[in-house]
């Protein structure tokens, strides 16, 4: 299974292409949509809007998992990363694609044991876990931890439909 992650954001969407070979994890592509940070807002959620279907069209995700609304110290950056996924998800829509979302903490938990873990800690982790000779940025980082967060949850379901 190949799985599209996205981390959306106004002004860089980290992306990042994992797949299931049997029990490995292989990174196939990762890197940011850079929407640009003086542009307005609309310009922006166009240039995602076409980022995310030029990778869908590239890398033919068979699922699109993307990072769940957290809660902001300032509300009008969660309205707006509100306006970056909902733009992911009328694209995961209209290609016809499962979309998939996880709570920020639950995607930390998965990959570095624990929900408080830093970007950082996050970063280093999924490029083990993946074995990446170099890290690409954090937002991109964090997509590929989307994306894994994805193939285990899969896994697990998968175990525990297989028991009853």
């Amino acid at each position: 299974m190949r799985v599209l992650g996205i981390d959306p954001g106004t002004r860089l969407t980290g992306w990042g292409v994992v797949e299931a070979q049997g029990p490995r994890l292989r990174a196939c592509a990762a890197g940011v949509i850079r929407a640009g940070d003086k542009r307005p807002l609309p310009e922006r959620l166009e240039k995602i809007e076409a980022g995310v279907v030029e990778l869908i069209e590239a890398h033919a995700p068979a699922v699109v998992a993307v990072e769940d609304i957290f809660f902001a110290k300032h509300p009008n950056a969660a309205l707006k990363l509100g306006h970056a996924r909902g733009v992911v998800l009328l694209v995961a829509q209209r290609a016809g694609l499962p979309l998939h979302e996880y709570a920020p903490a639950l995607v930390k938990r998965t990959v570095a044991g624990r929900g408080g873990a830093s970007k950082e800690q996050v970063a280093q982790l999924v490029g083990a876990l993946l074995g990446l000779q170099s890290l690409p940025s954090v937002d991109a980082t964090d997509a590929l931890a989307i994306a894994v967060t994805h193939l285990q949850a899969s896994r697990a379901r998968t175990r525990t439909l297989g028991k009853r």
